[in-house]
């Protein structure tokens, strides 16, 4: 056994894969596994996984990472989260799902969503909620849609959770949720803080059908004996509350003051701005949401973003694939590396990254993704470099919003997957115009989530004493001039392709 005094097991519950993080009380890593899931597409708007995908999975990288770091399971002090958002999991009395879990990047609730905006209107929705409209990603129209279409199903929901409370509850026997998951609901109030009572009343669900709410970083309780038995791990652990992966990612590269934006490209792109205070947009383009800290907010929105270059490895990169596996090496980096070779603007063609629908600021749950402009001089290479010019323009988009909301900023802070890459982050400093910094863990969501799971067991006195000490700025990405021009162009052509195509997606 690794001789450790205090160590912090993270669990980062994304959208195609799940991480598991073991750190020692320094912050160091340990041992981190992944396993990758594929949730099933019914069809083309209805998207779920079977909840037990998602626990084997997280059994698995427990396991790994535990056995690898030869630590024993009771020095393991906390367990914290980074999740997704909105993926809603409906259970019965006995906490067990009722039904496939329902993914974010689920649309089937199309009517329910612009019924619900009917009937409460934008300008209310977005003052309670501090989103900008209502989408069908959102949990509100979803439970309005099984209530409609599986009226059994929901006369039997005891509990409507999120994909973080789900795994709380299998671990402690506690039902609780925080604010940086719940505020996309739709159903809780932001700023009050507490659920939005008309908007339960119209969705036909009461209060105690949703869990207790708490902060981020707070201790819920000690793992169930028989759930530790089962998972290798100590009943002394304790469980703590997690925060959304944006959330925690920011909090992971140091971004806990407003001006400091974070960008994650993970499997959706993600931005954070934190904020003292809630700003709501006047042209309702990017939503205010509850932070990871207390009484905190961020600017932040999502929109499928790494899926994009995910379906590019799947359905073309056979031959990157395969070499990677032969060669230990990653089929990603091929790809990006072939990209870099093409010059600055993809010579002329232009993707559309909106694979699952386009979020704020360019909100269209319809969206779908396009190529344009392709000839037969394109290559893998190019469409591959179009891929990651276009997240590199939705980036764009938000922080042009940002700023025209009052915040400057003139550097970013990336992570997660696409923080890796640095043809991927040299293209978003150049189509940006702002430094672009990386620091020394790009799974920064899992270090966010230690920092918040050491403060909640008094291991730091706080989440900004733990920031100040352990992230580091590792690398730095200047904007090139020479493609200032070429980018000033293409992304105006991207602007223009989005905006022609926002009525034929509606066909």
């Amino acid at each position: 056994m690794t001789a450790v005094a205090h160590a912090l097991l993270t669990i980062d519950l994304g959208s195609t894969a799940i991480k598991t993080t073991l750190f020692d009380g320094e912050m160091r890593v340990l041992a981190a596994a992944s396993r990758e899931y594929q949730a099933r597409t019914l069809d083309s708007l209805r998207v779920e996984m079977d909840a037990r995908t998602y626990w084997d999975a997280f059994k698995a990288t427990v396991a790994e990472v535990v056995e690898t770091a030869g630590v024993a399971p009771s020095a393991i002090r906390a367990l914290g989260w980074s999740s997704q958002s909105e993926t809603l999991v409906v259970v019965g009395r006995d906490g067990s799902p009722l039904r496939p879990v329902i993914v974010w990047t689920d649309n089937r609730a199309g009517a329910e969503s612009r019924e619900l905006e009917t009937e409460f209107g934008p300008e209310l929705i977005h003052r309670v909620t501090g989103q900008v409209s209502m989408v069908p990603t959102w949990p509100a129209p979803k439970i309005l849609w099984l209530r409609r279409h599986e009226p059994d199903l929901f006369g039997k929901a005891h509990k409507f959770l999120l994909l973080e409370d789900f795994f709380i509850h299998r671990l402690t026997g506690k039902y609780v949720c925080e604010g940086s998951l719940i505020t996309s609901t739709m159903y809780w109030n932001f700023t009050s803080k507490r659920w939005w009572p008309e908007m339960l009343q119209t969705l036909g669900i009461t209060e105690e059908q949703l869990p207790e709410i708490m902060e981020s970083g707070q201790p819920v309780a000690t793992i169930l004996p028989d759930v530790a038995a089962e998972l290798g791990l100590a009943s002394s652990t304790m469980v703590c509350t997690g925060a959304l992966d944006q959330a925690a990612g920011a909090i992971g590269v140091g971004s806990l003051e407003p001006g400091v934006f974070s960008e994650s490209t993970g499997g959706c792109v993600g931005i954070c701005v934190p904020l003292s205070e809630p700003v709501w947009d006047p042209s309702r383009r990017m939503p205010c949401q509850y932070y990871a800290l207390p009484d905190k907010y961020m600017a932040h929105t999502f929109t499928t973003g790494g899926l994009a270059l995910r379906w590019l490895r799947d359905t073309f990169g056979e031959t990157e694939r395969t070499y990677a596996r032969d060669t230990a090496t990653d089929a990603y980096d091929l790809l990006t590396a072939q990209a870099g070779r093409v010059a600055a603007g993809s010579d002329g063609l232009i993707m559309l990254p909106h694979l699952q629908g386009a979020m704020a600021p360019d909100v269209n749950p319809q969206a779908k993704g396009v190529f344009f402009g392709f000839t037969t001089h394109h290559t893998k290479a190019h469409f591959t470099r179009a891929a990651l010019e276009s997240i590199a323009f939705v980036v764009r988009r938000n922080l042009e919003v940002v700023q025209d909301l009052g915040t400057a900023v003139d550097t970013i802070r990336v992570l997660s997957g696409g923080a890796k890459s640095d043809v991927w982050n040299q293209i978003k400093a150049d189509v940006t115009g702002c430094v672009v910094e990386r620091t020394a863990m790009t799974e920064a969501s899992s270090l966010g989530a230690a920092l918040l799971a050491a403060t909640a067991v008094g291991l730091l006195p706080s989440v900004a004493a733990g920031v100040e000490t352990r992230v580091q700025v590792t690398d730095r990405y200047e904007p090139n001039l020479a493609h200032q021009a070429i980018y000033e162009d293409t992304y105006a052509r991207y602007c223009a392709v989005q905006e022609s195509l926002r009525d034929s997606f509606a066909l």
